[in-house]
């Protein structure tokens, strides 16, 4: 029987890491949600308000045969700014947080340590939280393979293309 792994990782907005994580060998699926927050069931508005407290996570299933967590990790690093507080490109607002949601306590110890490692490859402090999951939401389906599905809307053609441009995944 084949044992999966979660991660759920926040760096801006969903569609983009998203788009990232679907990529990747060993992830076997990427769902876009919500966590951090104090409201049950947020919809995307009351996200988008800032008032829920909510960040725009993924949530991301992997073979860990294929891919450790630590290395889901440097890709997450990789493909945001965690020095940027409540922003990454366009999007502003705490809900663009950078946060890791670790699931235990080996995740925590190695969030936290890639972290401090990572530290030394960026001129300003890391922002990103790192917290314990305590409840994901699944975001409505129409955010659900959203790169994949409207590749040439604005928003997919500006900012999620070059992202994966850059990290060599398209």
């Amino acid at each position: 029987m084949q044992e999966f792994e979660r991660a759920t990782l926040g760096a801006g907005c969903f569609w983009c890491i998203e788009a990232v994580f679907q990529r990747i060998e060993g992830v076997k699926s990427v769902i876009s949600g919500y966590s951090g927050g104090k409201v049950e069931n947020p919809t995307y508005e009351e996200v988008c308000s800032g008032r829920t407290g909510h960040a725009e996570v993924v949530q991301i299933t992997f073979d860990p045969k294929v891919i450790s967590y630590g290395e889901i990790l440097d890709i997450f690093w990789k493909a945001h700014d965690p020095t940027s507080l409540n922003r990454q490109g366009p999007d502003e607002g705490t809900q663009y947080r950078s946060i890791i949601l670790y699931h235990d306590e080996e995740q925590k110890r190695i969030a936290e340590k890639s972290k401090s490692e990572v530290s030394k490859n960026f001129d300003k402090p890391i922002v990103t939280e790192i917290r314990p999951l305590t409840e994901f939401y699944k975001a409505e389906d129409y955010h659900q393979d959203y790169y994949n599905r409207n590749r040439n809307a604005p928003y997919c053609r500006l900012v999620i293309h070059p992202k994966l441009k850059k990290l060599k995944l398209e």
